[in-house]
């Protein structure tokens, strides 16, 4: 049986592709500009991405946003939306809506309660300006008209329905690849190439990494052990924890250099950032000369740790002393301690990765507006661009200084 479709000839003033952070904020930016607005999520309900964020806490700013805080093909297109819509401005809407918060180590800061706070915040900001909210509306494709309006197909979930429905502006909003059981598709990229825009090189990002060697064995024993730790990689560093899982590496330090890894490449892993492992195992020889090499070490690493690394690193001498060390055998462990040197054979995918990396390159978007150059009234914000934020708090500000700048041009 043929699907049906209805035709739209009353055009909204602005369809906005996607209900999760950045388009419910540009739509909220927009209706109170007076702008008649419609809001398309392909889910059954909006936000979905923002409620299982943060733990259920949503870490929905940071209190120092900087652009350095950004990956992108472009280090400086984020600058003018976040100096548009800042981070304090985020959190005095926070506090005008009476809405708990907590601020946690690093300046993230996080909803006291529940996610939803932040959701009921921007969905009762779209209904004080009669925005228009419509779940389970799957879009199939965008043209633009001659008349300068857009076309947009969708269906709903059951796909029996077509409908066309049109705009004078059109805001892309979908999101990128990440944790598609909340959504994530790559409808913005279809959208972006079906008007000759370039995709730069899109990859899961603040994600685990996997291993298929021996790491893998000792990360499965040490599943659930977690260390202070320095990760680096392709001359970034970032210093957090890190948390040995069955499958590999996890933890904040561990996501947080995943946005800088290259398939094939080294990771480097500091166990002890805090010390020069050599000297500092040399002083302690001298200190307890009759120790074992584990026992000192678990004054600076986690136990189960330190005995899967002698098992590694120094299993025949396990129950040797340190007297009875060479030196220069204490310095090579110092040196890997310091400089631990492991290769991921893969991260674990777009599956439980919270952010895609590239986008919509940003050569064809206006920085000022989000507006593309070569469309007019044509815009892109939040995730599906080519701007990629650090773990704190930072992707869900370019979500609001994005959207807010749209909004602002829609």
């Amino acid at each position: 049986m043929k699907n049906s479709t209805s035709r739209c000839d009353n055009p909204w003033e602005v369809i906005i592709i996607g209900g999760g952070a950045a388009g419910l904020f540009c739509a909220a930016t927009a209706a109170i500009r007076g702008k008649k607005v419609l809001v398309l999520e392909s889910a059954n309900q909006i936000g979905k991405k923002i409620l299982m964020s943060g733990g259920g806490r949503c870490n929905f700013t940071n209190r120092k946003v900087e652009p350095e805080n950004f990956v992108s093909n472009n280090i400086h297109f984020c600058k003018s939306a976040l100096s548009q819509y800042t981070e304090n401005d985020f959190i005095s809407l926070v506090e005008r809506n009476d809405l708990e918060y907590e601020e946690r180590k690093n300046g993230q800061l996080f909803c006291k309660h529940t996610a939803r706070d932040i959701v009921t915040l921007l969905t009762n900001e779209c209904v004080d300006h009669d925005v228009t909210i419509r779940t389970s509306a799957k879009v199939k494709s965008v043209t633009r008209k001659t008349s300068g309006f857009y076309s947009v197909k969708l269906s709903t979930v059951n796909e029996e329905t077509v409908e066309v429905l049109s705009c004078s502006s059109l805001v892309v909003a979908s999101g990128g690849l990440s944790v598609p059981t909340l959504g994530g598709s790559d409808i913005g990229y279809v959208i972006a190439r079906a008007f000759g825009l370039t995709i730069t090189g899109i990859s899961a990002g603040l994600v685990p990494f996997m291993f298929s060697d021996e790491i893998l064995s000792l990360c499965k024993s040490l599943a659930g052990c977690s260390a202070s730790i320095t990760a680096s990689c392709n001359g970034i560093s970032f210093t957090g924890d890190m948390l040995f899982t069955h499958r590999g590496i996890s933890g904040p330090a561990i996501l947080q250099i995943s946005s800088y890894w290259n398939p094939g490449d080294a990771v480097t892993i500091n166990l002890m950032p805090k010390h020069d492992a050599a000297s500092h195992l040399l002083n302690l020889k001298n200190e307890s000369p009759k120790s074992l090499l584990r026992t000192v070490l678990t004054r600076d690493l986690p136990k189960a740790l330190t005995a899967g690394l002698e098992e590694l690193w120094w299993p025949n001498q396990s129950e040797s002393p340190l007297a009875d060390w060479e030196n220069s055998k204490i310095k090579s462990i110092g040196a890997l301690l310091n400089g631990w040197m492991v290769k991921p054979s893969s991260t674990e995918g777009y599956r439980t990765a919270e952010v895609t990396l590239g986008g919509v390159n940003t050569d064809a978007i206006k920085s000022k507006s989000m507006e593309c150059k070569e469309f007019p009234k044509l815009f892109f914000i939040g995730e599906v661009l080519d701007v990629t934020g650090h773990l704190g708090g930072f992707n869900f500000q370019w979500a609001w200084s994005s959207g807010y700048v749209a909004g602002l041009h829609v």
